[in-house]
């Protein structure tokens, strides 16, 4: 999915509480929140649910193929031999052994979907709190800042902005997606595509995707067919600002450790992050709860087929499809950085990251833009240059 951060026009905002509850409890979509939040109602209650989001369709088959197996064991019943029955105490010990199995399965596919979402939120903390100390620190006391300083921390803060859809780009497995691909350019301009994450414009020039739109720094050249992430190569763009920030005198000692810290941690949850994606469940214990549930399913049927008669059938399908489907919703969960409808929003959270940051760096740069004016700044008059804080009204 493309993001399109054109559409919906940013709103105004004012002090009023923007969700409404009525008595249908309708939920509004604000601002904040407002690619990754739901948009409607649920209409129809969860139970009447069979497609989106559910897990049927990838349980159909072996539920299916587990009533034709219990219909044949009926008929065999019925028709062929005096009985195929077993004992109905073999059910319990056998339920015992599959549900302790599914509990596993499931909170440790669980775990690492919780893991994934919290990794996106330290990463999201981090980028708040990196582009905050930059905005409000990033100045010299004895004037405005050059148009040298204002480039320097504009293009940290897009970069900033970049490293979530780096991230997310990179736990997909979609090399070189920072960079437009043939078919993507606009009319007139030829790409050229070299080796991954190399692509570039007839004149030389790189040409980004549009989700990186004005975010990457001109030139970056990709090395991922290297073996060097995307988000890792970013990290050092940061890292060097942080520099410049100390020798320049924005930065003291703690406060740029502290930005180090955060820049740490950033790396530390997308490396949490990688952990999930290539560390998969060991395929041992997968072999043996798919052969373990269909053993299940294959006994059932001869435990109940001297009691029930044909209505084995629906039986031995409904407590298949309760124990498929608790396995195949853990099967999903354990990748959570996909595009299924029980995935993680990626492309909601890092989208509504971006236009919270678009609207700091706007701020940041209409202070700047009335500093530079001010006569005051420049005139001597004061003995040290403050900026003024942001996001306070306008004085006319």
């Amino acid at each position: 999915m493309r993001l399109n951060f054109s559409e919906p026009n940013t709103p105004t905002l004012s002090r009023q509480n923007t969700t409404s509850y009525d008595r249908h409890h309708t939920r509004r979509g604000t601002h904040p929140h407002l690619l990754s939040s739901r948009h409607k109602p649920r209409r129809w209650p969860l139970v009447f649910r069979f497609v989106k989001g559910a897990i049927h369709g990838a349980i159909l088959l072996p539920v299916a193929l587990h009533a034709l197996f219990s219909a044949l064991v009926v008929y065999l019943d019925e028709y062929v031999f005096d009985t195929v029955g077993l004992p109905t105490s073999i059910i319990p010990s056998l339920s015992i052994v599959v549900g302790l199995m599914l509990v596993f399965r499931n909170q440790t596919s669980y775990n690492r979907f919780w893991d994934g979402r919290n990794g996106m939120t330290t990463l999201q903390t981090c980028v708040r709190n990196l582009v905050r100390t930059i905005v409000t620190n990033g100045y010299s006391t004895s004037g405005p800042l050059s148009g040298l300083e204002k480039d320097d921390i504009e293009r940290t803060i897009r970069i900033l902005v970049a490293f979530p859809y780096a991230v997310k780009n990179h736990l997909r497995a979609e090399w070189g997606a920072a960079w437009a691909v043939a078919g993507n350019a606009n009319a007139g301009v030829s790409i050229g595509v070299g080796v991954l994450g190399h692509e570039v414009v007839d004149t030389g020039v790189a040409v980004y995707n549009p989700d990186y739109a004005g975010l990457l720094p001109a030139g970056l050249e990709g090395h991922e067919d290297q073996g060097l992430g995307l988000p890792y190569q970013l990290t050092f763009f940061v890292d060097g600002f942080i520099k410049r920030g100390v020798e320049r005198g924005w930065f003291n000692a703690p406060g740029a450790s502290q930005m180090q810290a955060q820049l740490n941690t950033m790396t530390d949850a997308y490396g949490k992050m990688e952990t999930i994606k290539i560390t998969p469940m060991p395929v041992a214990h997968l072999i043996h709860q798919k052969q373990v549930l269909a053993l299940f399913g294959c006994v059932l049927p001869f435990a109940m087929v001297d009691d029930m008669k044909w209505w084995t059938i629906p039986i031995v399908c409904l407590v298949t499809f309760t124990l498929y489907g608790i396995e195949g919703i853990g099967s999903q969960l354990e990748d959570p950085f996909g595009y299924d409808r029980n995935d993680i929003k990626m492309d909601a959270i890092v989208g509504d990251a971006k236009m919270e940051m678009d609207v700091v760096l706007d701020e940041w740069r209409r202070i700047n833009r009335e500093a530079s004016s001010s006569d005051t700044a420049v005139s001597g008059l004061v003995d040290k240059y403050t900026p003024p804080d942001l996001f306070l009204r306008r004085r006319m």
